[in-house]
């Protein structure tokens, strides 16, 4: 008779590999239970602590929120206000050759009872009416002559409008020039002409520039900026004669 050997309780691979990873996942849970009873636990003891600090957030957002809406609005919209009157001054001054100085001298002051463009940096300078103000005041002083006054002014004024800012660099320059500092003129026209690249300023100033350092004996400077207006900037109105003015920068280099 044929004899058949006992088969003993063997445990299949898969249902060991099976137990092992519940045992796995059970010690993660596990673990992530207690990391998340211990956060439990760090809120409740800080809990306070963590109340207060929201509370101090919210109220620096609303302090800033209300600041903006009855500080700095109304201020803005008070500076505005105040710059129409010697804004009209200075306008007039730009168009008409007729009493300049009479005009510039009204925007700057201002008159009956009405804030001059001083008084608008004075008092509303941290506004955008005040910015622009002193970028007025600066052309002001510059055209009645003052030009430490527009010096002052005009370094004052920032914009994030490229081409006021290269305006406010190159009027600095020309400041410079009539106090007789070459030098920095030098200097303010190169910024002006690198605020903005385009076919107004950027070659305007070049040209100014290369102008001063022909006036300063550098001559081959002279010669970069002129050579610099005729092979980037060929349709800009400094272009149109821009070689016989590189001709003088070779020749005085000889």
């Amino acid at each position: 008779m044929a004899t058949y050997k006992k088969r003993g309780n063997k445990v299949k691979k898969g249902n060991q590999v099976s137990i092992e990873d519940q045992s796995t996942t059970a010690e993660v849970f596990n673990t992530l239970d207690e990391t998340a009873s211990r956060s439990e636990q760090w809120v409740e003891k800080n809990q306070k602590i963590i109340f207060t600090g929201l509370i101090a957030v919210a109220a620096i957002i609303l302090a800033f929120l209300a600041y903006n809406k009855y500080v700095i609005e109304p201020n803005e919209k008070e500076a505005a206000d105040e710059l129409a009157f010697p804004k009209r001054y200075f306008e007039e001054a730009q168009n008409t050759t007729a009493a300049v100085d009479s005009l510039y001298n009204l925007s700057l002051n201002g008159a009956d009872g009405k804030y001059g463009l001083i008084d608008i940096v004075d008092n509303y300078g941290s506004t955008k009416a005040g910015n622009l103000a002193k970028y007025m005041s600066g052309i002001a002083y510059l055209k009645t002559g003052d030009y430490e006054s527009a010096i002052q002014y005009l370094s004052d004024f920032s914009s994030e409008d490229e081409m006021l800012a290269a305006l406010a660099k190159g009027n600095i320059a020309d400041a410079f020039i009539e106090i007789e500092q070459p030098e920095d003129a030098l200097q303010y026209y190169l910024d002006a002409a690198k605020v903005k690249d385009n076919n107004f300023t950027s070659p305007l100033y070049l040209f100014r520039a290369g102008n001063v350092a022909m006036d300063l004996g550098k001559y081959a400077e002279a010669e970069g900026y002129y050579t610099t207006i005729k092979d980037d900037y060929s349709k800009s109105e400094e272009a149109k004669n821009i070689n016989i003015f590189i001709q003088r920068a070779r020749i005085a280099q000889n």
